[in-house]
């Protein structure tokens, strides 16, 4: 019986609110995802979603976009499974749910529900650090009094990549 692969979300800024130092951090932290042997899950839109997409690709890694249309035609070129939900937003629930561990890369409130929902759940959480946004504002912190997940302040996205992995193996 074959293994499931480890399954590892990048959550930050769409194109609307994106910059290159975060599609930067993005990028590298697609390319360690695909070096993990992980399969990466994203938004499947643009900004810090396409460049992770971008990363893994060039890696070699396989990319799972999972987008609020009904139309696959929404998803970046890098995704090679795009799951056209047609249920919007709520659409972040899936996307954390359907991950082993969650890297944070900046990101606004789309992000944050992402977040939240990978919190409610119990999924390791790791933010890049000095990437502005929900990565920011939650380095090192619990969203809540129930404290479920730490969200882990990491240097780099090969820092990030590594905790998830260590919290997915000693799970």
């Amino acid at each position: 019986m074959l293994a499931k692969k480890r399954q590892i979300l990048v959550v930050g800024n769409n194109e609307n609110g994106s910059t290159p130092e975060l599609e930067k951090a993005a990028y590298e932290t697609g390319l360690e995802v695909a070096k993990s042997d992980s399969v990466l899950i994203t938004g499947g839109l643009g900004g810090v979603m396409r460049a992770a997409c971008h990363g893994a690709k060039d890696a070699g890694g396989i990319t799972v976009g999972i987008i609020p249309q009904n139309d696959p035609s929404f998803a970046n070129e890098y995704c090679d499974i795009v799951i056209p939900t047609g249920i919007g937003l709520a659409r972040d629930f899936l996307n954390a749910l359907s991950a082993d561990g969650v890297i944070i890369i900046g990101g606004g409130s789309g992000t944050l529900s992402e977040t939240c929902a990978a919190y409610m759940h119990n999924k390791p959480i790791a933010a890049i650090k000095n990437t502005g946004g929900i990565a920011e504002m939650f380095v090192d912190k619990y969203l809540d009094h129930r404290q479920n997940v730490k969200i882990v302040g990491v240097s780099s996205p090969k820092e990030a990549v590594k905790y998830i992995l260590a919290k997915i193996n000693s799970a």
